[in-house]
């Protein structure tokens, strides 16, 4: 089981559409290709697992900066996964599991915002919610995981914010 860093190419548009997950993201870089505005070697957020010819898992992951970091302690470069997903067949498999490995393996911390159902999923591979914060959270219901020496941030009354000990 490997995984790839998937090509924008009109193959793999096409292999998106089988997911749930298929959206705004998906329409918006088949616009550009088919504008010839980027090319088959541009840069993917997307990264996925083969079984034989088919693609049966990938996931979205963005690296923000730290200047944008509103989690961690101390602020720091994270990734944002977004999009993960393994078409119901190849479901408990362990294809979820390898991508996340994949992404930890970054060493950086990651967020997430888990699909309703999946909670057991992410608590297995060690993520745990974040404090509920109304600015920055926006109705979604984060989920980070924290390599080796970092934590949460932690927001004072006063709006500063501290590490969580």
């Amino acid at each position: 089981m490997t995984v790839k860093k998937l090509s924008i190419n009109y193959k793999t548009l096409e292999e998106f559409k089988q997911f749930r997950e298929y959206g705004i993201q998906e329409l918006s870089m088949l616009e550009d290709l088919q504008a010839n505005m980027i090319e088959n070697d541009s840069e993917s957020p997307f990264y996925g697992i083969y079984f034989g010819e088919k693609l049966v898992a990938r996931m979205s992951l963005y690296r923000v900066s730290k200047e944008l970091d509103k989690y961690f302690e101390p602020a720091q470069d994270y990734l944002e996964l977004w999009k993960l997903e393994v078409l119901s067949a190849y479901q408990r498999k362990g294809f979820g599991k390898e991508l996340v490995e994949f992404a930890k393996g970054f060493g950086l911390p990651i967020k997430t915002n888990p699909r309703v159902k999946s909670a057991d999923f992410w608590n297995r591979m060690g993520f745990t919610s974040v404090n509920y914060d109304v600015e920055r959270d926006l109705g979604e219901n984060p989920l980070v995981w924290y390599p080796e020496g970092v934590s949460a941030q932690e927001r004072t009354q006063s709006g500063t914010i501290e590490s969580a000990e």
